[in-house]
């Protein structure tokens, strides 16, 4: 199996973030990536390959060009009206509510209101060169989409940062450019062809639902934890079916506390039916591995087999394939989980 890779991910080094309402070391960082790309490197199914550059417009065809721009100078902005700081963090977020009876908001002028208005939550530090690392995870996750449709049944992107929870306007959640996004609207749009991104991720990708909710070529279908207790908390309930064109193509699955291997792959092998039914010419997998039994944000209980025979469920389908990274947590097991899944898809 290929392996679509870039150092560039190491530019996005937060050495904090702010969650649980307490400063401590991050969750998502550069020893993610890495051990993934050291376990795969060291089997002899996967070969590795550099991406290509494709630019901002693929970016902007799915995300507001005000986000592009803001995340390309606003770390520069910030530092030169405060000295000194590493990670940036909103100080107020923009709500509508803020404006009620009022006519809508625009984008402040000072960087401090600028931080808030395009951030929707405090764990997703924007360092000096993080505009630069989501720019090659989006690079990776369109060359790992090329070469699915040149011809390869099955290809997978090692995307850091992730991206499922970035919306059309605004970044958080660990992500900056939603990279499945960016890679399903490429594929719709370049060849008219159905696209369906399933997300095996623990937390909901709730930028992705956002981006097609209303759109009939690319379904979304989302295995996770209940937004009863699990974040993003107010998005992935399984009433949000679509809406216009959209209905019925968006489908989630919320999961309940420490649903395990058989739960979990009976749910999946249910969310592969739908997507059958649905046709798409091409499917893109989120890759979330919290659902890891012992990831440390996350509350399922699935084992490494289990990772094995949800990748064979996928399997199944007969699909061409494109496998792009989310989450993962545990970074003793995140390797060896990554691998397993992907055996599991026939790597």
């Amino acid at each position: 199996m290929k392996v679509v890779y870039t150092p560039a991910h190491l530019l996005h080094d937060p050495h904090v973030e702010f969650e649980t309402s307490q400063v401590h070391s991050p969750f998502e960082h550069i020893g993610r990536a890495e051990a993934i790309r050291e376990t795969l490197q060291a089997d002899s199914r996967f070969q590795f390959l550099t991406p290509g550059e494709w630019g901002t417009a693929p970016i902007e065809a799915v995300h507001n060009p005000g986000l592009v721009t803001f995340l390309a100078e606003g770390w520069a902005l910030y530092e030169a009206q405060h000295p000194g700081v590493r990670e940036v963090v909103p100080d107020v977020f923009y709500r509508p509510a803020l404006r009620d009876k009022m006519s809508q908001g625009r984008e402040p002028q000072a960087i401090n209101g600028r931080v808030g208005y395009w951030c929707f939550e405090t764990t997703t530090p924007l360092t000096e060169t993080t505009y630069q690392a989501a720019r090659g995870a989006v690079d990776t996750a369109l060359t790992t989409a090329q070469l699915v449709l040149d011809g390869e049944s099955s290809a997978y992107g090692l995307c850091r940062p992730p991206g499922h929870h970035a919306t059309a306007d605004l970044y958080g959640g660990y992500c900056f450019f939603n990279n499945a996004a960016v890679a399903a609207h490429h594929v719709a749009a370049t060849t008219g062809a159905k696209v369906t991104i399933l997300d095996v991720d623990y937390h909901h990708g709730n930028g992705t639902q956002q981006i097609f909710y209303d759109r009939d070529d690319v379904q979304y279908v989302s295995l996770h934890g209940d937004p009863a207790r699990a974040y993003p908390y107010s998005i992935g309930f399984a009433d949000e079916t679509g809406t216009g064109r959209g209905l019925g193509h968006n489908i989630n699955y919320p999961l309940p506390l420490r649903a395990d291997d058989d739960l979990y792959v009976s749910a999946l092998a249910d969310a592969c039916e739908r997507i059958a039914g649905f046709g798409p010419s091409l499917l893109i997998v989120s890759l979330g591995l919290d659902t890891y039994i012992t990831d440390p944000i996350s509350d399922l209980a699935v084992t490494t087999d289990g990772m094995r025979r949800s990748g064979d469920v996928v399997r199944q389908l007969g699909m061409p394939t494109v496998v792009l990274q989310e989450g993962g947590y545990d970074v003793s097991a995140l390797g060896a989980n990554v691998q397993a899944w992907l055996s599991g898809l026939g790597a």
